[in-house]
């Protein structure tokens, strides 16, 4: 166990499914976080079962658990409803915010606490999961080769199924509402607007628009004024995607929501541990000028497991005192090649169609093309 001088971590929302991933990899790299919970009787459940402190509290009530702990980890979704209470209670406590949203809302609200924080001293760091690490930090990448870019697109393909908090997300309506950014400025667009054809490294595949977080991140990290992101799914997604809009009034009553929440708790669970071990994701990015166009790419573990393995290490980086105060993205603060810490990733470079660079994480072996 870490002596007492060791910074504390607490993690919110430790029972979920994505939360108590974040706290096994936490442990795994030494720390023995605080677990905490709205649920008093499923947070001792994960604190029992891990030889860990625990705290249950809504909320409304983070204020008066923060005074002793350095950084706050939020894993408690919809983040919609978590974010502002609990951004208070860190600039109230001097406590460190992280939390592993991809709510393009809330990384808007997040960012305009930016200046409270920097008087704080305390660090906003939103999306430190697969929502937004490997995007983010492609976009950094990306603009690093083009610093002129005025265009940016990103796209992604993943293994796996879905957790409860993530499909709880979608059915609260957030899902119905594309965005892009246009000119420096978000535009609402419906999810799906647009499609493009896009190669990940095996072979093409159509993906369509939908309101990632990098809308939002991607220009804090980038400033490039122009971004899309989209999604590859196959031919019946995309017609799932196509009628959303005109089924989205079915799931808008509170009594329709509370039982699809119940249903979701009793039948659904994130993807098994076999899925999360061999399960892989793919991110694609593109950055272009009116003469000039670069490609690169990503290869990364499953999501969920990149979830988790990236919000440890950057919740150790935070605790290490290497984030700059006030609100970041994973790549403002820690720069693009901070996805190339975690096992597994490998990172690609192209000009038109040519590899010009490959890069993995340390300790992989890259096979040549």
């Amino acid at each position: 166990m870490p002596d007492s001088d060791t910074p504390r971590l607490l993690v919110y929302g430790a029972y979920g499914y994505t939360g108590r991933l974040v706290v096994d990899a936490a442990i795994d790299r030494g720390y023995d976080p605080i677990v905490a919970g709205r649920n008093a009787a499923k947070t001792r459940g994960v604190a029992t079962a891990n030889d860990l402190r625990a705290r249950s509290f809504p909320v409304a009530e983070a204020d008066a658990h923060f005074d002793d702990v350095d950084a706050v980890l939020n894993c408690a979704g919809p983040f919609a409803e978590t974010v502002d209470p609990m951004i208070d209670a860190c600039l109230d406590t001097g406590t460190h915010y992280l939390d592993i949203t991809g709510e393009l809302p809330v990384f808007e609200r997040i960012s305009r606490r930016g200046s409270d924080a920097v008087e704080a001293g305390v660090t906003l760091l939103p999306g430190v999961g697969f929502d937004v690490v490997p995007t983010d930090c492609l976009a950094a990448h990306l603009h690093g080769r083009l610093p002129e870019a005025t265009h940016l697109s990103l796209a992604f393909d993943a293994d796996g199924g879905v957790s409860p908090g993530t499909l709880k997300t979608a059915l609260s309506g957030g899902g119905l509402e594309g965005a892009a950014r246009r000119n420096g400025v978000l535009r609402a667009e419906p999810v799906g607007e647009r499609t493009r054809v896009v190669d990940f490294g095996d072979g093409l595949q159509r993906a369509v628009s939908i309101p990632w977080g990098d809308v939002s991140t991607a220009y804090h990290t980038t400033g490039i004024p122009n971004i899309d992101v989209y999604l590859a799914l196959p031919r019946a997604g995309r017609t799932a995607v196509a009628l959303a809009p005109y089924v989205g009034g079915v799931f808008d009553t509170e009594a329709v929501q509370r039982g699809a929440s119940w249903l979701i708790d009793r039948y659904v669970d994130g993807p098994d541990a076999e899925t999360r071990a061999s399960g892989e994701a793919h991110v694609w990015g593109e950055v272009r000028t009116p003469d000039d166009r670069l490609v690169s790419r990503l290869r990364t573990p499953e999501t969920y497991r990149f979830t988790a393995e990236a919000a440890a290490l950057i919740a150790e980086k935070v605790l290490d005192g290497d984030a700059p105060d006030g609100y970041q993205t994973p790549a403002s603060a820690f720069g693009p090649d901070l996805v190339l810490e975690i096992p597994g990733v490998e990172r690609v470079d192209f000009v038109a169609d040519e590899v010009v660079s490959r890069e993995s994480s340390p300790g992989e072996s890259v096979a040549s093309d």
